[in-house]
């Protein structure tokens, strides 16, 4: 196996080309787009889906609608991308070239960063163009369709073996070259017993400050409690939104024996 992807042998251009794939795949793209979009203006079906991990035990309380919205933007803010800033300057990476390359491929997979809007492919399809911090909450997520653990297990093997229909575009976003294998291996460990050992991605394993974000962020189940600490009426999001710059850590998953604490609404 080479020791490097397409995503550091070849020029941008190239890139930008095979992640934007022939144009037959357009129309596909432009529907998950568009239903992220209307699910974001109806809310279509995420009550239900909360509900449904909530009663798969993946969930422990369901948060607000504004708990949702404001704990989103700190995810984001906070964790997702200063961590992934920081793994593709390690890479030699340019980020917002990366962000541009997942555009091209599905722009649904940057258009919803909790994935309770999004439907089971383009969760499938974002877990397997990303090297993740942590796999764990996008799981957890799928575990809400029937078929969502199944359908990723053959998705990534139809990947691995170059029969995807999508192989092409997601290997011109892909940094690692064993990524897919250590993924599929993770979701059979997983599916076998949930406490299996996360394969946490390199620079937030290496870093205090994202390990300790991880326990927060890297799970569903403790997303969510973080995301229930947060304001819950709209001046309080404004004001949480507006006043909190860094990563408030006394509402962050504590460590075992300690307790969270909670804002005002």
């Amino acid at each position: 196996m080479t020791s490097q992807t397409a995503r550091h042998r070849e020029a941008p251009l190239t890139l930008l080309r095979r992640a934007a794939g022939p144009p037959r795949e357009v129309f596909d793209k432009v529907t998950r787009f568009l239903h992220v979009l209307d699910t974001y203006r109806t809310g279509r079906g995420v009550r239900a889906r909360l509900q449904r991990l909530h009663a798969l035990g993946h969930i422990d309380r369901i948060p607000t609608p504004v708990q949702l919205t404001v704990g989103s933007a700190d995810m984001m803010r906070f964790f997702i991308n200063p961590a992934a800033a920081d793994y593709y300057a390690s890479q030699g990476i340019d980020y917002w070239l990366h962000v541009t390359l997942r555009f091209l491929d599905d722009p649904s997979s940057l258009a919803d960063p909790v994935g309770f809007f999004s439907t089971r492919d383009a969760i499938i399809g974002h877990l397997m163009q990303v090297v993740h911090a942590n796999p764990v909450y996008d799981l957890q997520l799928l575990s809400a369709f029937d078929d969502g653990l199944d359908e990723l297990q053959l998705q990534i093997q139809e990947l691995i073996a170059g029969t995807h229909p999508r192989a092409q575009s997601i290997g011109a976003i892909v940094e690692e070259p064993d990524y897919h294998e250590r993924l599929l291996a993770f979701v059979r460990a997983w599916r076998r017993d949930p406490r299996a050992p996360a394969p946490l991605r390199s620079n937030v394993a290496a870093s205090p400050e994202f390990s300790e974000m991880e326990r927060t962020f890297g799970s569903l189940t403790t997303a969510m409690r973080y995301f229930c600490r947060l304001p819950s009426t709209p001046l309080g999001a404004l004001r949480h939104l507006r006043t909190v710059k860094k990563f408030p850590w006394h509402l962050g998953e504590p460590a075992k024996g300690r307790t969270a604490a909670s804002t005002a609404p």
